[in-house]
């Protein structure tokens, strides 16, 4: 098994599942570590929400009012999916609002771009774009497009399809000039508490989105606004996906209806899946199990021990979300999230291979790399996550004022060998795979026969290309 004075890479059938598990005591102990830790997160949870309420009560003060001044922007009241996010986000008080445009979205052309301007670009905040760039065009039928025509908004082109595009550039210069009136007006008719309770300095930062700092009542809350066309026509295509795992049958295509473009570039658009994501994420903390426990959990451990000094490299709760989603769908069974520890390692061994691999898959675009262009060190955040999982211990301590870093990095056992065993074969991105891992980390305790089945069957797989790849002194046991 995996441990410190252990370098094997695989097991014989004697040591496969069954025999595993510290004594009771010791198991007692260790809960004990995980629940405390997770109960102190939790305690701040309805604080949170708390605060978001207040701050998003004055943000709807400021957007209902640019609403009035250019109905072309939609006030969006229902904000129960942001609330919801920001709630489960233990590390960052920062908030995305997308503001809907009122447009007959279906009908506008989607008209994919091949310059190099409207290449795949990145946003801030984590939020990855998961598919190429396109125009927006408003077609040449149609009588009832007068407000997008304008010069404000809109660009001539010499089209036959359609009279032009919306230009996304153009819609952020103008919702940003309304958000300072708005302010403004908002501030002459005392319509915020306090003088203080709104900031407009972050307006001032180039960029796809649009920061405003909003009081909470006892800290500030970024929100960052961005414009989005929403059609009801979607774009994904989800028929390649092998199976559902652990989500609710239909619940994928159901969650997923629909496409929202958001700005990519001055002129170019970009399909949007924060929505999806986070409306999956409210499906899985509908589930039994400690899925949405697990998470906080990592954030938290993320946000005090594995991001760099400063605080803004590193992995993001965007990144965590996804790799609970592939854990959701890669551990269908309930028994996989009874308890806190093996429902938090159900997502560490899914982090480990990505960051061994350098790839975290999209979980609704497989084919885009999450971590492809971030600025991460993501061999210094594999050993950070690494020494965790080996010696979660040494971490379960909350540090919500100061954070103070433990470094209890372990010696490479044989397993990042193993881990890199998918950038080889994407047939091993299975749960077999997996529960190997779990394995390694002693958390296994599924009773399956199937699975345990399937768990040696990859073993026998496996034996041939790890002795290929094994570093010198690491030893393969038969």
């Amino acid at each position: 098994m995996f441990n410190a004075a252990n370098d094997a890479l695989l097991w014989t059938p004697s040591q496969l599942p069954g025999a595993l598990g510290p004594g009771l005591v010791a198991m007692a102990v260790k809960v004990s570590h995980w629940c405390n830790y997770l109960r102190v997160i939790l305690s701040r949870e309805g604080q949170r929400i708390e605060r978001f309420q207040r701050a998003e009560n004055i943000l709807l003060t400021v957007l209902e009012k640019v609403s009035a001044m250019d109905p072309r922007f939609i006030a969006d009241y229902p904000r129960n999916l942001e609330a919801f996010e920001f709630a489960l986000c233990t590390s960052e008080d920062e908030v995305m609002v997308e503001v809907p445009l009122w447009i007959e979205a279906d009908a506008l052309l989607l008209q994919e771009s091949t310059s190099n301007q409207g290449q795949l670009e990145k946003v801030t905040n984590g939020h990855h774009q998961t598919s190429g760039c396109c125009h927006l065009g408003v077609p040449k039928e149609g009588a009832a497009w007068e407000n997008w025509t304008r010069e404000d908004v809109f660009r001539v082109v010499d089209n036959a399809e359609c009279r032009g595009h919306i230009v996304p550039g153009k819609i952020l210069s103008l919702l940003k000039e309304l958000i300072v009136t708005a302010i403004v007006h908002c501030r002459h008719h005392k319509l915020c508490p306090c003088p203080g309770d709104l900031s407009a300095e972050s307006l001032k930062e180039d960029g796809l989105q649009l920061s405003l700092l909003v009081s909470s009542g006892w800290k500030m809350i970024r929100f960052n606004m961005i414009p989005v066309v929403r059609r009801k026509q979607s774009v994904l295509k989800l028929h390649g996906r092998r199976r559902e795992g652990g989500f609710p049958e239909g619940s994928l295509q159901k969650v997923t209806h629909g496409a929202d473009f958001i700005p990519s570039s001055y002129h170019h658009w970009r399909y949007s899946t924060n929505r999806h994501i986070t409306k999956l994420l409210r499906v899985v903390g509908m589930l039994k199990g400690h899925h949405l426990d697990s998470l906080r959990l990592l954030d938290q451990v993320n946000s005090e021990n594995w991001k760099e000094e400063g605080r803004k490299r590193g992995l993001t709760f965007h990144h965590l979300k996804m790799v609970l989603l592939w854990a959701t769908e890669l551990f269908p069974s309930p028994e996989d999230w009874e308890d806190l520890e093996g429902s938090v390692y159900r997502l560490l061994v899914i982090l480990l291979c990505c960051l061994a691999t350098k790839n975290l898959p999209h979980f609704l675009c497989p084919e885009e790399n999450l971590f492809q262009g971030e600025d991460l060190d993501l061999s210094m955040l594999y050993h950070r996550v690494e020494a965790f999982a080996s010696s979660p211990a040494h971490f379960l301590k909350c540090h919500f004022i100061q954070a103070v870093r433990a470094n209890h990095q372990q010696p490479d056992n044989g397993i990042k060998a193993w881990l890199q065993l998918p950038a080889k074969d994407g047939a091993y991105w299975d749960t077999a795979y997996f529960d190997v891992l779990l394995s390694k980390f002693q958390v296994y305790r599924i009773q399956d026969r199937k699975r345990i089945s399937a768990l040696s069957d990859v073993l026998s797989k496996a034996r041939t290309e790890l002795m290929t790849i094994a570093e010198p002194g690491h030893v393969i046991t038969p």
